[in-house]
């Protein structure tokens, strides 16, 4: 790791150790009488069963995204897909970098690479089938977000967290409009197939377009297993709201309010979104009556899911790319344009 990654990855760990520390003041500077106390449930079957689900549910959401990410090299048209269970194990392994290595190179870099060499060359299709995988994304959780809005209109009276809430929803809309226009076009998607840096991410792009529009079909299952996956982290998360006895949180807010946070979480400028995560919860929760302390929590066992989830991606990191059989057909003259 070079000084300047090190001094970036000290930063984040200061700012999420900040934003915490900031969060748990408010919260024990409150007159609200919501002590720490009064923050974790008792511990009932009832808490364990919802505990269970949610960890159960958070583990389910990598297999589906694994068959998004399988569903996206078919739109890819590669010759040799990897089976489901690799793919499980890539994402498991990328999760167990991205989550608890204190590594800047990131969880997608670690899939890019071992799909690599599963396929047997650095084609484009290892990195374009990452990118446009996590692309779905910011288009699912914006439209989440508004059917939640749609179908609790009560929630448009909350004027401070209903305008941070679209803003975000509609600023990521219109953010992945610009930018899917801009990279789809010929004269500029079109030209970066072979750079590097975010003219890589510019050619990933292109690449994966010119074969979605080839294959709509294909491109709309992508689409769907990404609504399927954010609902199963909503109700993940929903789960373990009920796990802290937060009542007052009801599906359809965690359905409206959630995607918002997941979107801005990805901000690198906390370690996993520590502190955005929670500030955030406590901002859009608060005026349903959800007490500080009780969103902080829930921000907090949400990322503790995730990590518990992210242990199991430890012994697919440590066999490398041993668990993969490489493939050594050619590239097809198209993908040899593009390579990186």
């Amino acid at each position: 790791m070079t000084a300047k990654k090190a001094l970036i990855l000290v930063a984040r760990v200061v700012v999420s150790v900040g934003m915490l520390a900031f969060l748990v003041w408010k919260i024990n500077d409150s007159k609200n009488g919501h002590g720490h106390d009064r923050i974790l449930p008792p511990f009932t079957g009832t808490t364990v069963a919802w505990l269970a689900l949610a960890l159960a549910l958070t583990f389910l959401s990598v297999v589906v995204s694994s068959l998004r990410w399988r569903a996206v090299l078919e739109a890819l048209e590669v010759d040799h897909v990897p089976p489901l269970t690799r793919l499980v194990s890539l994402y498991l392994a990328g999760l167990f970098v991205g989550n608890v290595l204190p590594s800047t190179i990131g969880g997608d870099v670690l899939r890019v690479s071992r799909l690599s060499h599963d396929l047997g060359s650095d084609t484009p299709a290892s990195f374009a089938s990452v990118v446009l995988e996590r692309l779905t994304g910011w288009l699912v959780l914006p439209v989440l977000t508004l059917a939640g809005f749609t179908i609790n209109r009560g929630f448009l009276r909350e004027h401070h967290s209903r305008t941070v809430a679209l803003l975000i929803a509609c600023g990521t809309l219109a953010l992945l409009a610009i930018v899917s226009y801009l990279l789809v076009h010929p004269r500029i998607g079109g030209r970066l197939g072979s750079s590097e840096g975010w003219r890589r991410f510019a050619g990933a792009v292109h690449y994966g377009s010119d074969h979605l529009r080839r294959h709509p079909a294909r491109g709309l299952r992508v689409v769907a297993w990404g609504f399927l996956y954010q609902l199963i982290l909503v109700t993940a998360a929903y789960s373990a709201a009920r796990t802290l006895s937060a009542e007052a949180i009801g599906y359809t807010a965690m359905l409206t309010y959630f995607p918002v946070v997941l979107i801005a979480q990805v901000l690198p400028i906390s370690i996993s979104g520590l502190g955005v995560r929670e500030g955030l919860f406590v901002l859009f929760l608060h005026p349903l009556g959800v007490p500080n302390g009780k969103s902080v929590a829930l921000g907090i066992l949400i990322y503790l899911l995730t990590l518990g989830v992210s242990l199991f991606g430890a012994p697919a990191f440590a066999l490398g790319a041993k668990g993969g059989q490489r493939h050594s057909s050619p590239p097809s003259p198209e993908a040899s344009t593009a390579r990186t």
